[in-house]
């Protein structure tokens, strides 16, 4: 007998380990089979599952437990990324609680610090996505650093570079000035602060002045330019004149160029070429000098324009001060020179590393770049010609708008930990790049080389993920087999950094797409619809919501959430709602096995005779093929949604109870209904396992439906045809209808459920009369009827009627509520719905409070307007039954 209750944290660990001993995750098992290949999009092996894991990872695993029952040879590649940045991050600050640093190590030792750090506590993030119930295999998890990526890593470097794909050059970059590297735009996050716009009076060289708005007074030593806009009509005659640049006494030119804004500021702006990447776009188009005045620590450096300083100078005293304390100095000395025209309170966006959480320095470096656009165009057209389809479809314009206006792609990066950069430089500064040192010195000769400090994004190893992972640049069977993989399930924030990069190495690599189809899941958010963070403290732990309801409830939450387009609102409310789903699974089946339900494997749809057992079995086949679509076309939520729908509503709340009375006999019929309880449960199981695995294959074994931890490998329900279904779906709706009809009628006129009323049906058709006699036992014990009897004449005073198809249904209700007290208190709770109603409307009017309001308590009126109203109309529909 099974367990009164299901417990997860007894069933889970033995159910993954079973699944695991059994190497029913293994890829290449079914040789003969259509081969289906998932990659997993690689966590940091810093990390701990947060919900967005929880939610990429249960969307991925639903796909790879249904091709795999569907069976398919499906393989889904598991893997961490070294996490270049956030790796040191850790390790340096483990070295600082110990006293030292990785500069008192030295690199050889910093590195064995961290690939010792990596063993010890680098599977974390692998234990938990075991927690989640992935199926992933983990014969074949790789990791980026492994031997085998870093030689693919090499590959790809060195095959662009000999194309000119790869370069050196001087340009502007993300500087992080905690941690001294360049960093990606990924690792960028912009902040509203709150500060000035100083409007500057600039003197003109000949007479006059121009006024220079700008946030970054303290960057002006650089400045090289003075921009306005061409048609500009205020500064058209300065055009081509000079400024005498204040505090230095440099004469720089006032040119025209679009960039500058007449709306904004005064018009004019000055140009810091080495400072802000506006400005080095114009220095690029005019042929600027970029000198910079900020060192890699963001502190003043003069060293590129101190030639020009007269030895008195002010600016001499501003070297080595940071930029909040240069920008007071600055200003000071404006304020002496009467060169500050005004000062305006002005919030902008700053940009601050993530990680330092300090402010982003554009700085001026050498860097190793990739030409991206010339990249970028095969990945375009693979989009546009359909070898690569985005659901939904309208990330494509996100993924085109980017790859349109893409910059060269900055791979270097100035930490120790992550891909060295395979350049090896001679006395000279001549560059020999090559995938091995011993390759670079063949080609150096004699010369002494040694080989760039610089380590390779952590975006570029993991843009080669799909392919490197299946062995390239060998020719192995996996890869001939399983590239282009299937399906690539991610999040919108990385179409930029991930998935365009993965498009461009791929096409250029391979010349062939390495995904089929990206499916794009939305971002998860409180039940507010607020972005989580741990400063507003709405951070939602899966881990916890697991260790509370089970891995089962949080991923058919998740599942029946993920929705196309839209974001994802999660609240503990509705996981442990989801959990009493589960619930309802097992006590039902628990229910069944208490009345002798049985698997009998010979027994088939055919063979039904019972209007309810083929009502039944043609509702399975609807739900067998409303999954089957749903999750074709990546609509996880119709999937969840409508087996919840089947499960709870046509299986528990119908089918068991209608036929409650049957099994508790020894009939030919509750043969038949005890046989279709098994075949159906069989089915359910079967199409609930991707998104409930855990309970779903204890009931498998439980049941006696097959062994124990094998309902991953069983196959996937086939559709199936019910003879009589039509008929039999039409009564049973039929009766279905009429006792939920009454049942709202009686919750909504307060009848206490220990009452029992008359039903009484008016202008009933033969055929309804006939129905209602049949099923005459059922409707009464489930609507707490008396008696359903045909009604001839006015109905009864004090009744509440209501129409279905051709009949009216009577109830009467004089002598079982008192109809005048019934009657003021529904007016009195649609006069009140009515009235909350009115005040929200009155909020949403106001244009004021739509503008100025997050978008997310706007969404929340809108939903409190409606559930008002659908309130007040169904209050108002109980109130004329009683007219």
């Amino acid at each position: 007998m099974l367990d009164k209750h299901f417990d997860a944290a007894d069933h889970e660990p033995v159910i993954y380990a079973g699944w695991e001993a059994g190497g029913a995750f293994a890829g290449g098992q079914r040789p003969g089979a259509v081969p289906f290949t998932i990659v997993v999009p690689p966590p940091n092996v810093t990390g701990t599952l947060h919900v967005g894991h929880a939610l990429n990872f249960t969307l991925q695993d639903v796909l790879v437990r249904w091709r795999r029952m569907q069976g398919y040879d499906v393989l889904w590649q598991p893997g961490t990324d070294h996490a270049g940045i956030a790796t040191q991050m850790v390790v340096e600050r483990n070295l600082a609680a110990a006293g030292t640093t990785r500069a008192a190590l030295g690199r050889d030792a910093f590195l064995a610090e961290v690939w010792a750090w990596k063993a010890q506590s680098g599977g974390a993030i692998a234990n938990q996505i075991r927690r989640l119930g992935a199926s992933v295999d983990w014969s074949r998890e790789r990791f980026t650093m492994d031997e085998g990526l870093s030689a693919a890593v090499r590959r790809v470097f060195v095959s662009l570079y000999r194309r000119g794909l790869i370069y050196r050059d001087r340009r502007l970059v993300n500087w992080d000035p905690k941690f001294h590297t360049a960093i990606s735009d990924l690792e960028v996050e912009s902040r509203e602060v709150r500060g000035k716009l100083w409007h500057l009076r600039y003197p003109v060289a000949g007479g006059g002045q121009i006024i220079v708005a700008t946030t970054r007074p303290e960057t002006m030593l650089a400045d090289t330019a003075v921009a306005v806009h061409p048609e500009d009509a205020r500064y058209r005659a300065l055009i081509g004149r000079q400024v005498i640049l204040p505090i230095t006494g440099r004469r720089i030119p006032i040119l025209a160029d679009e960039h500058s804004d007449p709306e904004k500021g005064s018009g004019a702006v000055k140009i810091t070429p080495a400072h802000d990447f506006n400005d080095f776009a114009v220095g690029k188009r005019h042929g600027l000098p970029m000198p910079s005045v900020l060192d890699r620590s963001a502190r003043i450096d003069l060293s590129e324009i101190g030639a020009e300083l007269a030895p008195d100078s002010f600016a001499h005293g501003l070297a080595g001060m940071t930029v909040a304390e240069a920008r007071t100095a600055v200003l000071a000395e404006l304020a002496r020179l009467d060169a500050i025209e005004a000062i305006v309170p002005h919030t902008h966006a700053v940009p601050h590393g993530d990680r330092s959480g300090l402010a982003v320095e554009p700085l001026l470096t050498t860097q190793w770049f990739v030409d991206a656009a010339k990249l970028a165009g095969p990945a375009m057209d693979a989009v546009r010609d359909g070898r690569t389809r985005f659901v939904p479809r309208q990330w494509e314009n996100t993924y085109f708008a980017w790859l349109r206006e893409i910059q060269p792609w900055c791979i270097s990066r100035q930490l120790w930990w992550g891909h060295r950069v395979p350049a090896w430089y001679g006395p000279d500064g001549e560059v020999f790049v090559a995938e091995t040192e011993a390759e670079a010195r063949a080609m150096a000769g004699d010369l002494p080389i040694t080989q760039d400090e610089d380590v390779l994004d952590t975006w570029f190893s993991s843009g080669i993920w799909p392919f490197s992972t299946l062995g390239w640049p060998e020719p192995t069977p996996e890869l001939a087999r399983r590239y282009p993989t299937d399906v690539l399930v991610t999040g919108f924030d990385i179409i930029f950094f991930w998935v365009a990069r993965m498009m461009m190495l791929g096409l250029d690599q391979l010349g062939e797409v390495p995904f089929r189809t990206v499916c794009i899941n939305a971002l998860v958010r409180d039940e507010r619809g607020q972005k989580m963070s741990k400063s507003k403290g709405n951070v939602i732990d899966p881990l916890g919501l697991m260790d509370r309801y089970g891995t089962d409830a949080l991923r058919f939450t998740l599942a029946s959430l993920a929705g196309p387009g839209r974001d994802i609102r999660l609240s503990e409310t509705l996981v442990a709602a989801n959990r009493a789903f589960v619930t309802k699974l097992w006590n039902a089946a628990r229910f069944c096995e208490s009345q002798g339900m049985v698997w009998d494997a010979a027994f088939t749809p055919a063979s039904a005779e019972l209007g309810l057992s083929r009502w039944l079995l043609e509702a399975t086949a609807r739900a067998v093929g409303e999954a089957d679509a749903a999750l074709t076309s990546f609509r996880f939520d119709d999937y969840a949604g409508g087996l919840y729908r089947f499960v709870w509503n046509v299986f528990c709340d119908w089918f068991l109870e209608l036929a409650k009375p049957t099994l508790a006999g020894e009939s030919a019929a509750a043969t038949e209904l005890r046989r279709v309880a098994g075949y159906v449960l069989h089915v359910v199981l079967r199409l609930l396992h991707p998104v409930i695995p855990f309970v779903t294959e204890a009931l498998w074994a439980a049941l006696g439906f097959g062994p124990a931890c094998q309902l991953i490998v069983t196959p996937w329900p086939e559709d199936f045809s019910v003879p009589g279904a039509a008929a039999a779906r039409a009564e049973l709706d039929w009766v279905i209808r009429l006792i939920s009809e009454i049942r709202t009628v009686r919750a909504e006129m307060g009848v206490p459920p220990s009452l029992k009323t008359a039903i009484f049906l008016r202008d009933a058709s033969p055929a309804t009369l006939r129905l209602a006699s049949d099923w005459r036992d059922e409707i009464c014990r489930l609507a707490r009827a008396t008696e359903i009897a045909p009604l001839s004449g006015a109905a009864p005073v004090g009744s509440a009627q209501l129409i279905l198809d051709e009949a009216m249904v009577v109830l009467p209700l004089a002598e079982v509520i008192d109809l005048a007290a019934e009657r003021e208190r529904l007016a009195r709770e649609r006069d009140k719905a009515e009235a909350e109603a009115a005040k929200v409307t009155a909020k949403l009017a106001n244009a004021d409070f739509v503008a100025r309001a997050p978008e997310a308590i706007v969404q929340e009126n809108r939903e409190r307007l409606e559930k008002f109203m659908a309130e007040a109309n169904r209050l108002a529909t109980a109130l004329a039954r009683l007219q």
